[in-house]
């Protein structure tokens, strides 16, 4: 039987536990703690809420509008960090494999990054996505949904170390990023499930947005 995404992501932190030094966990647990005491998760936006209008360029060139393709039916919205985030390319490729179930219940998935263009189509490449992936330019759409974070100096120290220059992939001039989220979004524009965590290894299983899409 096939591993849900909640169960890959759960193997995936047993893994990179015994990889990463204990110091270097410790200091991006630290600032985990920070980003949240901003509050953030609790002013993002969530179910019940109504989903700002966005448009964005997706990894053609082509131009995608939320309110145009909630026209056609509920659309499933994902916010991901980038193509270098392993647990993010987990989760667009679990939703890859759940695309047609998606269909037959009339939705449609949008995946939204803050990288350029060119890094999204990679993204999209690796991972064999056939749905869109949008480039959010200046973090307008995350800024809207409330999950725009600037990195704390300790976290920046660390993704450094990392060999990771997150402003050079976004195209942008400051350490920020998207907190991981994910919408289902009816037709009226209506939130009916969220999720939103500072702690990038938890995302939304397609599995729930599949019995949100049902009932």
């Amino acid at each position: 039987m096939t591993q849900t995404l909640t169960e890959t992501l759960a193997d995936a932190v047993r893994q990179s536990a015994q990889r990463i030094p204990a110091e270097t966990r410790e200091v991006m647990l630290n600032a985990n703690d920070e980003i949240i005491k901003t509050g953030i998760e609790g002013t993002a936006l969530k179910t019940g809420d109504t989903a700002p209008d966005f448009t964005l360029k997706n990894h053609k060139g082509e131009t995608v509008t939320l309110s145009e393709r909630l026209k056609e039916g509920p659309v499933v919205v994902i916010f991901y960090r980038g193509g270098w985030c392993p647990y993010c390319n987990m989760e667009l490729y679990a939703y890859e494999q759940e695309l047609e179930t998606l269909k037959s219940l009339g939705a449609s998935l949008i995946a939204i990054t803050p990288e350029t263009p060119d890094n999204s189509l990679m993204t999209v490449e690796k991972n064999g996505l056939s749905y869109d992936v949008l480039s959010d330019t200046g973090f307008k759409a995350s800024d809207a949904f409330g999950l725009t974070f600037t990195f704390p100096e300790a976290l920046m120290k660390v993704y450094q170390g990392f060999g990771l220059n997150v402003p050079e992939t976004n195209g942008d001039d400051a350490w920020r990023l998207p907190i991981p989220a994910a919408y289902v979004i009816d037709q009226s524009g209506k939130i009916i499930l969220h999720h939103v965590d500072v702690d990038y290894t938890k995302r939304l299983d397609p599995n729930d947005v599949i019995a949100a899409l049902k009932s």
